[in-house]
């Protein structure tokens, strides 16, 4: 089983310039093989097919990682319980993977890959069966979760507030999958904006954008009363209880929202470490929770809320993008522990910023991988 990672890293490097043509080709080939499993998937497949090359080349280049990729599929298979995957489908998946794989592997393809592809996918296949197996006697494989609250700040931007069915344990920084009535099947993940509550009530900020089916059903044609699907919670940008060392939490739009929940758990704690959340935004409509914010520091002197506006009229505030605002607010960050979300290019600049004023990376935590994969929470 060794030779098995070099083997299946080799041949996927031949196929990755087809991965369009062989993708497309694997779904045609699965579907007139068990036209039962299309109702599984969303209407529109591009998507899909980005998210499975994505997770076929994680899984490819994590194969001499196994911890690492364990604990992937692991999260995989519970995810995969919202779709209504069933452990028989995961034959009929690898039957059309191998067909894929074979056909497009050009010369290079042999036995002895088609032995080693096969190996690896049935690994692949048991990792995710027996944690989809064990989830299923805990949890649900989604929760119905009604709208008891709808607030839109602004034309493009609401802050959806959901009362789940049965309790839906999540950790501070975390996000949900959500599917909307109107769009069956269609799984958008968005972080949750709270710590938990007492009440298992759970608010999301979401933004609509160009083409985004969840997205713009939320914010445009959801209302009080409505409900929609959750699946469970996931995400690593979460607290480490082990470290005490002071926050520094930097936001950009709707990225906020996982960095709020982060400062409520922290200051529902009775400790002493201070926390800085620094919001950044275009202007000052672009706010949309600052009031919220300011009543929130006001009963908590440890919380310093620092808005910061990029594209705006003179202020007293602080202007400007909000990677280059942290110099101006202090000095040097060295000594906290710093939380980072947002768009993709602020992530960047705001990590290249707190390197240059002194703030280890390993101290410098973010969601860019999941900011790049195309608003995983945003559409």
């Amino acid at each position: 089983m060794s030779s098995v990672p070099r083997i299946v890293k080799e041949s996927f490097t031949r196929i990755e310039p087809a991965a369009d043509t062989a993708i497309a080709y694997f779904y045609g080939r699965l579907f007139a093989e068990n036209p039962q499993l299309r109702t599984l998937f969303p209407p529109a497949m591009d998507g899909q097919r980005d998210r499975l090359f994505q997770a076929l080349a994680r899984v490819v280049w994590s194969l001499d990682a196994p911890d690492e990729l364990t604990d992937y599929l692991e999260r995989l298979g519970r995810d995969h319980r919202k779709y209504g995957v069933l452990p028989e489908h995961y034959a009929a998946m690898g039957s059309a993977l191998i067909a894929t794989l074979r056909r497009f592997g050009g010369p290079g393809w042999t036995p002895e890959t088609e032995a080693a592809w096969t190996a690896a996918y049935r690994t692949v296949a048991d990792i995710m069966i027996a944690a989809a197996e064990r989830d299923a006697a805990a949890a649900p494989p989604w929760w119905v979760a009604e709208v008891v609250d709808h607030h839109r700040p602004t034309p493009d931007l609401a802050v959806v507030t959901l009362r789940p069915d049965r309790r839906l344990d999540f950790t501070a920084g975390q996000h949900v999958p959500v599917q909307t009535a109107r769009w069956p099947r269609v799984w958008r993940r968005y972080s949750i904006a709270n710590a938990p509550r007492p009440d298992g009530t759970l608010s999301l900020h979401v933004r609509a954008v160009p083409g985004g089916w969840v997205s713009g059903a939320l914010v445009r044609h959801t209302r009080v009363g409505d409900t929609v699907l959750l699946g469970p919670a996931d995400g690593a940008l979460t607290l480490d209880p082990a470290c005490d060392r002071d926050l520094l939490l930097v936001a950009g739009g709707t990225g906020l929202a996982p960095l709020r929940a982060l400062a409520e758990q922290e200051l529902a704690r009775d400790g002493e470490r201070s926390v800085h959340l620094v919001v950044g935004a275009r202007s000052p409509l672009d706010l949309y929770d600052l009031p919220e914010l300011r009543l929130l520091e006001s009963g908590h002197p440890r919380l310093r809320v620092v808005p910061v506006l990029c594209d705006a009229p003179p202020h007293d505030g602080l202007r400007g993008p909000v990677a280059g605002a942290l110099g101006r607010i202090r000095e040097r960050w060295d000594d906290h522990e710093v939380y980072v979300a947002g768009p993709p290019g602020m992530i960047r600049a705001t990590v290249g910023a707190l390197q240059n004023l002194g703030v280890p990376l390993d101290r410098i935590h973010h969601d860019l991988l999941e900011a790049e994969r195309g608003g995983a929470r945003a559409s």
